[in-house]
């Protein structure tokens, strides 16, 4: 069964709409595809001018996805690209730039896109500085202290933080950012950050690479700030069980029992954003500059931070 959803002044086809995407939870394409036009007020202005790139399950999340960079040749006129370099060559990206590209999305089975941290205008220059806190195993305590710890650190650090709940098992922590510095530049702060976050409590957190070399702590993640690296977007659903969403939060909910990196679904985000709105609306009015960040750190671990 397909369908047409109008998108403005766009008719977006979607093809084989009954086509269940979450098996266990009776979800469909065409369930995936209302979903994105129901949210893309709030979700767009997360997603505009940055690239993307899509991750597709066209059978459905019981069988392995897929990630795909390159957007298919066979795309709509209206929906936006945008041509980078890469190691040995380029890539063109889909970018977001409007709602009936985000059901679009949703009709090529991507039940996640995940996005740059900069925008097209200044690729080089990321606008968001992304501390991914993924624990060792589905414990959620650990995430909650963790973020706790961060946002005092970022605190010191006169730095804006917002939260978000992945949708799988942690929280992202993202700092807007004047597109000042190149993503190198971002990255070795963002890891200097990292550092003494674990410096502050190294027996439950890491910033080893290597698994097996954890212990059990939780990752703090960096990985995210590089040049062509994404991060999922929020209010993208994911692609486990339930159907998960990648949700703003308030950083007062770390403290409420029922908050967990799933507990906003395909299903409730639509009441959430009724009750709460986009908390992340108007982030970009507290972007940063990290040009201090280096001395406050290095003032911070009395001396031993390297300036950047």
């Amino acid at each position: 069964m397909d369908q047409r959803l109008s998108i403005g002044q766009i008719e977006v086809e979607v093809t084989h709409a009954d086509r269940l995407l979450f098996p266990d939870d009776g979800i469909t394409k065409g369930d995936l595809a209302a979903y994105y036009r129901d949210v893309a007020d709030a979700m767009l202005p997360h997603v505009l001018g940055r690239p993307l790139h899509m991750q597709r399950f066209p059978r459905g999340v019981a069988e392995a996805g897929f990630v795909q960079k390159e957007v298919p040749e066979n795309a709509p006129k209206w929906v936006e690209r945008v041509t980078v370099e890469k190691e040995g060559g380029h890539v063109t990206h889909a970018v977001c730039d409007n709602a009936a590209t985000l059901v679009w999305l949703a009709n090529l089975s991507c039940i996640t896109p995940h996005v740059w941290q900069s925008r097209i205008d200044s690729l080089d220059r990321p606008d968001r500085m992304v501390l991914d806190l993924d624990p060792a195993e589905d414990d959620f305590e650990s995430v909650r202290r963790a973020a706790k710890l961060l946002r005092a650190l970022l605190d010191e650090l006169e730095l804006s933080a917002f939260l978000m709940s992945t949708g799988s098992r942690g929280l992202h922590v993202v700092v807007p950012l004047q597109p000042q510095r190149d993503f190198d530049s971002v990255r070795a702060i963002s890891q200097q950050i990292a550092d003494e976050l674990v410096r502050r409590d190294p027996e439950r957190m890491t910033v080893e690479m290597r698994k097996e070399d954890r212990c059990g702590r939780l990752f703090v993640d960096t990985l995210r700030n590089s040049y062509g690296a994404t991060a999922v977007t929020p209010y993208a659903v994911r692609a486990r069980a339930g159907a998960p969403v990648a949700a703003p939060l308030e950083w007062d909910e770390l403290d409420d029992p029922n908050t967990n990196p799933r507990r906003f679904t395909l299903r409730n985000m639509d009441a959430r954003l009724r009750e709460s709105g986009d908390l992340w609306r108007g982030m970009e009015q507290k972007a940063v500059s990290l040009n201090e960040v280096p001395a406050r750190l290095h003032h911070l671990r009395g001396g031993r931070a390297h300036a950047a």
